[in-house]
């Protein structure tokens, strides 16, 4: 262990009730210390990277030119899962190593924020794969993660009927059963933002970098510009990664104008819409050999999706097209009952794009694995990977930048193999006895939670819920709800802004809670948050 490393500012910790730094203070902190990291990207694998660096003892920065989670990392299918697919290609080693991470985070690590969830896998007559081969399928799947969620079985479609009751059963034979998780990926990359500043990690959004610092031509730093007031700052450090997913050309080119490309994209469309009847079960329905669409019971609606088709063009302007709507609709109403899939009922739609390894073939069967490359000038570039795997690939990339000669990281830090293997991240707890407290317990003074908010503040924050119940007893009126059809209070906004880097109604509404998802961001709303923003200490 660096004791000097230890004993050092942690330029990025805030006490429990203390608010955060404000953004000149970092800027300043960031200008002038000297860093064993930088991290360039705020997307769950360098969140990922900033934590476990953090963890072993190094001075870490990380900074974002949106929000953190802000592109991909919050556009996924919200899943961790071990990938029941990917047994289609034989890969079974990979299979039970994502069965092993997932369960790592949903019992150990994150078990406030990660859900269980039975997936139906419904076979119809016609269809690509018969009812033997899936349910011999679902049952190695399970073993593969040593029966932790159940044995894979298949049952009757009047059984499924009555868990999923927009489940279409016309032609349906018979219907495979396996289990896996579900988690709002947002909170979970917040809060693994929140583990690394909690261990010294010092942490800026909405900072662009506009420039790469050079010594000797090895890259050394960053010159930026804080997007939400146009002053410029940089940032010193003896290496620097670059975690930009679907950006992470760009930035190989201001190191080396002849990079050659080291990725391709792959849109994955989704829709949000508002439940007909309650589901206790997700639809995952084979399209072919190769394709899964879902339809998953996600914060009390249904999420659709999703697409893979390979995308050209700039990655800030990907979007859903009236071609993807068609598309997953279409596709959903092989096992969706038409009632549940009328457009009215779509609330919310949103695209993130898969970094995938450049190469031939389509972009279905291109392996979901991480691209590290190092350039020139010595900057580790990263992307790709599954979010299920976030913690392996934190430790993977840490690990390369430990080996790499010429940079001796933090000399003494504490290796990554040396780190616990399951470290948790902040507010974890049993989310039912959180919720309970939060209802009965005086020592959690609240002004009147409702049964439903306790529930989301709990499987959101975790025991970071207990500083949100006491803002209410502060303040009553921040215990009102921020939109009557959704459990969220002001009083999230008012600890997004004090404790989670909120700078715009975006960053809270979208990200820190589930009203634009919902499609309850109304521009009153909007406003509202915006006046709270504003009144930042």
């Amino acid at each position: 262990m660096n004791t000097a490393l230890r004993s050092a500012p942690a330029l990025g910790t805030h006490l429990a009730g203390g608010s955060l730094p404000s953004r000149a203070e970092i800027r300043d902190q960031m200008d002038h210390a000297a860093f064993d990291l930088l991290v360039i990207g705020g997307g769950i694998l360098g969140i990922s990277t900033a934590w476990h660096a953090s963890q072993s003892g190094l001075r870490v920065a990380l900074v974002d030119s949106g929000d953190f989670a802000g592109a991909t990392s919050s556009a996924s299918s919200k899943l961790l899962h071990g990938g029941l697919r990917y047994l289609q290609t034989g890969a079974v080693k990979l299979v039970a190593e994502n069965h092993f991470e997932r369960r790592a985070v949903a019992h150990q690590v994150a078990p406030h924020l990660a859900n269980p969830l039975t997936f139906y896998l419904p076979v119809y007559r016609g269809g690509p794969h018969g009812a033997a081969k899936l349910g011999a399928g679902v049952f190695a799947y399970s073993a593969l993660s040593a029966f932790g969620d159940g044995v894979g079985h298949v049952i009757s479609p009047e059984k499924a009927r009555r868990a999923v009751p927009e489940l279409r059963t016309e032609n349906l034979r018979a219907v495979a059963v396996y289990g896996d998780d579900q988690m709002n990926d947002a909170r979970m990359a917040l809060m693994t933002v929140r583990a690394a500043v909690d261990s010294g990690a010092a942490v800026l959004n909405h900072a662009e970098v506009t420039g790469l610092r050079f010594t000797g031509g090895r890259v050394t730093g960053a010159d930026l510009r804080d997007r939400t007031d146009g002053s410029e700052f940089g940032v010193d450090a003896r290496l620097v990664l670059n975690a930009t997913g679907p950006w992470v050309d760009h930035l190989r080119k201001m190191e080396d104008p002849g990079a050659a490309p080291s990725i391709r994209l792959s849109k994955g469309a989704h829709l949000v819409l508002r439940r007909t009847a309650p589901w206790r079960a997700a639809l995952a329905t084979p399209i072919d050999k190769y394709r899964i669409t879902f339809a998953l019971p996600w914060e009390d609606m249904l999420v659709l999706g999703t697409t893979d088709e390979e995308y050209e063009g700039d990655p800030a302007d990907v979007a859903v097209n009236e071609k993807d709507i068609r598309q997953i609709l279409d596709e959903a109403s092989l096992s969706v009952t038409d009632q549940q899939l009328s457009r009215d009922l779509i609330a919310y739609s949103y695209a993130g794009l898969r970094v995938l390894p450049g190469g031939p073939g389509g972009t279905s069967t291109a392996k979901r694995e991480t691209v590290v490359t190092e350039g020139t000038g010595g900057m580790l570039s990263v992307a790709g990977g599954k979010w299920t795997t976030f913690r392996h690939i934190g430790r993977m990339v840490l690990t390369k930048l430990e080996t790499l000669p010429g940079h001796p990281l933090g000399q003494g830090a504490e290796p990554v193999s040396e780190l616990p293997k399951k470290m948790p991240l902040p507010g974890i707890a049993n989310p039912h006895a959180v919720a309970h407290r939060l209802l009965i317990d005086e020592g959690v003074p609240n002004a009147g939670i409702a049964p439903d908010t306790a529930k989301h503040l709990a499987t959101h924050y975790g025991t970071l819920a207990y500083d949100i119940a006491r803002l209410t007893y502060e303040k009553p009126e921040l215990a009102e709800r921020i939109h009557p059809e959704a459990p969220e209070i002001w009083a999230q906004v008012v600890y997004a802004r004090d404790h989670e880097w909120a700078q715009t109604a975006e960053d809270v509404l979208r990200r820190r809670t589930t009203l634009t998802i919902r499609g309850l961001d109304t521009d009153a709303i909007k406003t509202k948050v915006e006046e709270v923003l504003a009144r930042r200490h």
